[in-house]
């Protein structure tokens, strides 16, 4: 089969694009040692159930863990019903808590870490009170420590419209915090990722709002394995990287600066928990295996190249990079089709996903040539695109 595909560049422009050859990628034989990583795995929708905006996400099972089996065949652990699962963009709770459930029993089946998003998205009220906050997420911590998942309190918009103070985020952690069985890990989202989340921690000043979050995980440090920092700025992540109390890692979310933040300098590295990850698995096992073996130019040349394919992935408005993930495992024959829940495979343009399939293919993380070129065919011709 040729290779060479007709691609959109922008708008009315067209130009030939032809596929290189997929890089030489290894599973690694024993677990990751210089790093914890965790992929944040999407759901695969069930291309028969209704997954229209607004209904009931309806999920493909087998794919949707096969896929988590992947990640861990990589060495990873799996972030489960996080953002890229859709978590406030289509996957309802009762359906993630099934999600966490079954996660967690093939987890232990294989040996596989998993980590799971606690929030409150079952709230239906429009005005929350804090007691309904922090009932809502004591009600998901329940359901994931249950589960054998280690807790992840996601960032909540309902805390976001109901705090109006840093004390009161202080006071809805404290008391989840204080149910927690085990360490958990903290998630700070930015509102590139989720707009409703402007202001959180009771402050628009990122420094006043670190200070909040440092006074929490001071407060708090034995009941913190991390948190995980999603702001898309390296120099902060790094400050409060060096500031963190000890024992608490911080996991980047930095989908922008991850190569640099995972390599680390004179003063520390980031562990992570990153979206990207579940795009770039196969290339990002490789520079961490190599990493182990303190090869740094080995890290860097399976690293670097995916940079710009996780840039592209999570540019603005960046909530929508769910769309670009499940076309990429779409193309990697992860799923059969590109359906989304919530019907959020209409979220990118068609030129933006043809240059996602440029810098996935630099990156080598289109793993067969043949399979990713009759997709994209086909895709662009039932998308008005060049055939």
């Amino acid at each position: 089969m040729t290779h060479t595909l007709q691609l959109p560049v922008s708008a009315g422009r067209t130009a030939p694009y032809t596929l290189g050859t997929p890089k030489e990628f290894t599973p690694p034989r024993a677990a990751l040692r210089s790093r914890v990583a965790y992929a944040a795995a999407h759901v695969v929708a069930d291309p028969y159930g209704g997954n229209a905006p607004g209904a009931p996400a309806a999920l493909d099972w087998e794919r949707t863990l096969a896929f988590r089996h992947e990640l861990w065949r990589w060495g990873f652990g799996v972030a489960e019903a996080m953002d890229t699962a859709q978590r406030g963009m289509g996957l309802d709770w009762p359906t993630a808590a099934e999600l966490i459930r079954r996660s967690a029993a093939e987890a232990r089946a294989v040996g596989g870490r998993i980590v799971s998003g606690v929030n409150t998205d079952q709230l239906a009220v429009a005005e929350p009170r804090l007691t309904d906050v922090t009932a809502a997420y004591l009600e998901q911590l329940s359901v994931t420590e249950d589960a054998g998942a280690t807790p992840v309190i996601m960032a909540s918009r309902a805390l976001a419209t109901a705090a109006r103070t840093p004390e009161d985020y202080l006071a809805v952690y404290d008391k989840v915090l204080a149910q927690a069985s085990g360490p958990v890990v903290l998630h700070w989202l930015g509102e590139m990722f989720d707009p409703q989340l402007r202001g959180y921690w009771g402050s628009e000043d990122l420094d006043a709002a670190t200070d909040t979050v440092l006074t929490l995980l001071r407060t708090h440090a034995a009941r913190v394995d991390g948190i995980k920092l999603s702001l898309l700025d390296a120099d902060r992540e790094r400050s409060l990287r060096g500031r963190l109390p000890h024992g608490v890692r911080l996991y980047t979310g930095d989908d922008f600066h991850y190569c640099e933040l995972i390599q680390g300098d004179d003063q520390g590295h980031s562990d992570a928990l990153l979206g990207v990850f579940a795009a770039i698995a196969p290339a990002a096992s490789q520079a961490l295996q190599a990493l182990d073996e303190n090869d740094l130019d080995g890290y860097r040349a399976a690293m670097e190249p995916t940079v710009p394919l996780g840039r592209h992935l999570f540019a603005s408005p960046t909530r929508h990079y769910k769309t670009g993930v499940v076309f990429l495992a779409w193309l990697n024959g992860r799923q059969d089709h590109f359906t989304m829940v919530g019907g959020a495979q209409s979220a990118r343009s068609l030129t933006h996903l043809a240059e996602l399939f440029r810098l996935a293919d630099r990156a080598g993380v289109l793993r067969d040539p043949d399979l990713a070129t009759s997709r994209m065919r086909t895709f662009l011709q039932i998308n008005g695109g060049p055939v």
